[in-house]
């Protein structure tokens, strides 16, 4: 019976793996690589833990700090050559869901978020939001109990810039009222 969809053999695994690993900004795990390339059913997550060390063997991939990957020259220049071959619907998927993973990625890296545990019981949240050139704001705010502090600090990581923003607005808007 015939194979439907673009992934036939480990070959089209590993041109995937390169087409992937060419457009992401930052080193990223097996699992995040699987993530990033499951745009067509007849990939396996199998198939992506055997063909990654088998990249890193040939020269295609590096393995970074921890459990990370990142291409190497060999592995750019390899995908350039290949990436006619993949099917232009997987190719979009791919592109599309690695553009997501960057700017995610991207974002989560100007957005930080600390708990610690205050002498009297409660905590403290300390939360700060960066851009290319350095801090913008930084946070600290009490809280009675852990629970509470680990919501607000997720709910700070969603909602960074929008704080920032209605901070500015209020106090510039207070100062544009006193001239």
């Amino acid at each position: 019976m015939q194979r439907l969809g673009f992934i036939h053999d480990m070959l089209d695994v590993k041109i995937l793996i390169l087409f992937v690993m060419n457009r992401v900004n930052f080193p990223v795990t097996i699992q995040q690589i699987y993530e990033l390339c499951y745009q067509d059913d007849c990939l396996s997550y199998f198939d992506v833990c055997t063909a990654v060390p088998e990249m890193v063997s040939s020269g295609h991939l590096r393995q970074e700090e921890g459990e990370c990957y990142s291409i190497t020259d060999k592995g750019r220049e390899d995908c350039a050559t290949t990436v006619d071959s993949i099917a232009y619907s997987v190719r979009q998927r791919a592109e599309n869901a690695v553009e997501r993973f960057n700017r995610q990625t991207r974002r989560s890296s100007f957005v930080k978020t600390q708990i610690l545990p205050r002498e009297n019981g409660d905590f403290s949240v300390i939360m700060s939001l960066d851009d290319d050139m350095g801090n913008l704001m930084t946070l600290e705010l009490m809280t009675p109990d852990q629970r509470q502090a680990v919501r607000l600090g997720k709910l700070f990581e969603k909602k960074a810039e929008t704080i920032y923003n209605l901070t500015m607005t209020e106090l510039l808007d207070e100062e544009d009222e006193m001239e």
